[in-house]
């Protein structure tokens, strides 16, 4: 008898269309300045999503991708015309400005939107301080959206300021993007602070993690690092809030996508049932597919 596709909900995909869309960071003059990140400028739809015949996907989360920061809901039109798999959206929308509310207002008006991602990186401390930051967090709860956070776990100042917003606002759903970088500038000092951050913000149920990435850090990463740092975050968040993502078409800097899903299956082999919560069940809870 024939095993079953292992079904998968990937909760971390960028699709592009260069001529609808701005992308100005795809733009060859512009951060990041990867040498190779012509490979990625082009478009992608959910037509690339090619999987091997043991694995199904069942649906996926797209993460904005500078398609239109002034406007964008425009992505989500575009998204939602286009895209025949189940999905949910996770828009743009600047904590730093006070347009984030009538965004808001017009973010909720499409279906597939569930949350907003905001890219803090090196200036997590001062976005999470800002009082205007913390009131468009708050509106975020009140809209039952979640927030894709997207900081280093070594950066000690930033995750305390994140604290102090997910202890204020409980029934926020934060997310933290491609793990919390633990594979950059991974240093002995680095890696202890990425440890300890991880620890202190699993005390938080509103928080999950979800792993991907490895290829901006390194293009050349080994699955026993993700093998390894899985695990790690599983001994401390649980097997409810760790998901295993593609960040695809970047993934594609170091492995196709089909590939990248093949390493993964290899990753959970003898974990059920762990591995069905880790890339389906925790992204179906935590992306409102449920």
């Amino acid at each position: 008898m024939n095993k079953a596709p292992l079904k998968i909900i990937d909760p971390h995909i960028h699709l592009f269309d260069l001529n609808k869309g701005k992308y100005d960071w795809l733009k060859p003059h512009n951060a990041p300045l990867w040498p190779d990140k012509i490979n990625i400028n082009r478009d992608f739809n959910e037509a690339h999503l090619h999987l091997g015949e043991a694995q199904e996907l069942a649906g996926f989360v797209h993460i904005e991708a500078g398609f239109d920061n002034q406007q964008p809901w425009r992505e989500i039109d575009w998204l939602e015309k286009n895209c025949t798999l189940p999905f949910k959206s996770v828009a743009f929308a600047d904590l730093c400005n006070e347009t984030f509310n009538t965004h808001i207002q017009q973010l909720k008006q499409r279906a597939s939107v569930v949350g907003i991602r905001y890219i803090l990186d090196d200036d997590a401390y001062k976005v999470l301080s800002s009082d205007m930051t913390y009131k468009h967090l708050a509106l975020l709860q009140q809209q039952n959206l979640s927030f894709d956070a997207q900081l280093s776990l070594a950066d000690d100042s930033g995750v305390e300021q994140l604290i102090t917003i997910v202890k204020k606002l409980p029934l926020l759903k934060v997310i933290i993007n491609h793990g919390g970088w633990p594979l950059n500038n991974c240093t002995p000092t680095t890696q202890r602070s990425w440890n300890a951050n991880l620890i202190k913000l699993s005390q938080y149920d509103n928080v999950a993690i979800k792993l991907s990435g490895w290829e901006m850090s390194d293009r050349r990463w080994k699955l026993e690092q993700a093998s390894n740092l899985l695990k790690d975050c599983l001994a401390v968040f649980g097997e409810q809030r760790v998901m295993l993502a593609s960040n695809f078409p970047l993934c594609t800097f170091s492995h196709s996508y089909k590939e990248l899903w093949g390493d993964y299956k290899l990753l959970l082999e003898g974990c059920e049932p762990s591995a069905t919560n880790i890339i389906y069940n925790n992204a179906l809870h935590w992306y409102q597919f449920d």
